[in-house]
């Protein structure tokens, strides 16, 4: 496999990891916990995860391109 797809497998998994904890964080219930830790908390663990799957989606844009012109790594 590839190494352009495996980079946008895990941009996928990644972003909807982190949508997910945004969405249990906004709609969570009235203790201000959410999967055993503050809501604060969550929200920036899912604004870190966003951008962990923002960045491999440009590492995935990056090894298409290197991988069109034949410079495989």
């Amino acid at each position: 496999m590839k190494l352009s797809k495996i980079l946008h497998v895990l941009s996928i998994i990644v972003g909807l990891v982190g949508i997910v904890t945004f969405a249990s964080a906004i709609l969570g219930g009235s203790d201000n916990l959410v999967f055993g830790v503050t809501k604060v908390d969550a929200l920036l663990c899912a604004g870190i995860l966003i951008l962990i799957a923002i960045w491999l989606a440009v590492g995935t844009i990056h090894h298409m391109m290197l991988e069109k012109t034949g410079e495989i790594i």
